[in-house]
């Protein structure tokens, strides 16, 4: 079988002379109390016959709600990584804003508390966060911080 794909963006802004990244953190009751390595870049899984770039914009609006216009021909490329779990995730870059006051992820729904019969729904992503780099770091999936480091090597070249 085939391992499963995902597309994301990883969102910045310039403030003062470092850049600030903006991280999601995982909705749901298995994530509610985990922080360290576990928030993501805004990204979700590419539909058969969808363009990687076209997800992740998607992807983008679905986990944030008002999420900034971005153009798909000036996405940054920041490649792909495999997570521990096997799904790869392709990933760009892009500057932009996004007020973390304003998130209105998509929800899902799932049997909570397990073998109770109630379905209850919850929020893709529960919180979102503009991180400097260090935070950032600490925070991120760690298979995922290479797009840090591709997205950091990208703007250091662009000066």
């Amino acid at each position: 079988m085939a391992a499963k794909r995902s597309a994301g963006i990883l969102l910045y802004r310039q403030t003062g002379t470092d850049p600030e990244f903006l991280l999601v953190h995982p909705g749901g009751p298995y994530w509610s109390k985990r922080d360290l390595g576990s928030w993501s870049i805004p990204k979700g899984e590419i539909e058969p016959g969808e363009e990687t770039r076209a997800c992740a914009l998607r992807e983008m609006r679905e986990e944030l709600g008002p999420a900034p216009e971005l153009v798909p021909e000036e996405l940054i490329d920041l490649g792909r990584v495999r997570q521990k779990s096997g799904k790869v995730v392709e990933a760009w870059g892009a500057e932009g804003e996004f007020d973390t006051a304003a998130l209105e992820s998509v929800t899902f729904a799932m049997e909570w508390p397990p073998r109770s019969g109630r379905e209850t729904d919850f929020a893709e992503v529960d919180r979102a966060e503009w991180l400097g780099e260090e935070q950032a770091r600490a925070k991120i999936l760690p298979a995922q911080a290479p797009f840090i480091d591709r997205l950091l090597e990208h703007l250091s070249e662009a000066r």
